[in-house]
């Protein structure tokens, strides 16, 4: 799993997982950051892909839970999963909908994901992929993908840019995550590119999409 970093700030020691750093201290702006994007608007190019019955979906890296709660509202039963405790309990209080499981988890193991024995309809991997270095992401494609039903679909996508201050992250190419995806078992179905609705005019992102070979 995760490296555990110790975090000192108010004479209370943090355990952050390796990869989050920087969300937990910044938990409030990223709320109002975060909520302030509509659903709908933030995966509207992907949209069509998703089921249109009520299913199983799981959401790794959940934050503050806004699109944990677009997909309950939708119909759907979701597993959040979000290892930062601060966006965990501001997401449980924002969106308190019984359809939505919430777990302390993370990648690249997912070991407590795994002890539930599920398999989801829809993976969604929305802004994280690119806060694992490369054994991180090639441990958590080898965990990710038997999450995946049979006609199932994973979503997935990658910021390119400049780092924010006190954050972790990687370049990783849409190229890259192909071919690792491809050693799983699982085929591109999607793939566009588009400027963030964050961060400035040297952001943009990849949007890739998967699904189990037949």
């Amino acid at each position: 799993m995760f490296c555990l970093m110790p975090v000192v700030g108010h004479d209370v020691m943090t355990i952050r997982v390796s990869g989050t750093e920087g969300y937990g201290e910044t938990a409030a702006e990223r709320v109002k950051q975060y909520e302030s994007l509509p659903f709908g608007h933030v995966h509207r190019h992907w949209m069509h892909l998703w089921p249109t019955t009520p299913s199983r979906v799981i959401d790794i890296g959940a934050g503050t839970g806004r699109d944990a709660a677009g997909f309950a509202e939708l119909g759907h039963a979701v597993t959040a999963v979000e290892p930062t405790p601060e966006l965990r309990t501001e997401a449980q209080r924002l969106h308190p909908h019984p359809a939505i499981t919430w777990i302390d988890d993370s990648l690249p193991d997912l070991d407590r994901v795994h002890g539930l024995g599920e398999r989801y309809d829809l993976v969604m991997l929305t802004a994280v992929w690119m806060h694992l270095d490369l054994g991180q992401r090639e441990r958590a494609m080898a965990r990710v993908a038997p999450l995946i039903g049979p006609v199932g679909t994973m979503a997935l996508s990658l910021r390119h840019g400049p780092v924010p201050a006190g954050r972790r992250m990687f370049e990783v190419s849409a190229a890259e995550t192909n071919a690792l995806a491809a050693r799983h078992g699982l085929a591109v179905i999607h793939q566009s590119t588009g400027p963030s609705q964050l961060g400035g005019p040297d952001v943009w992102w990849d949007r890739l999409a998967f699904r189990p070979q037949r």
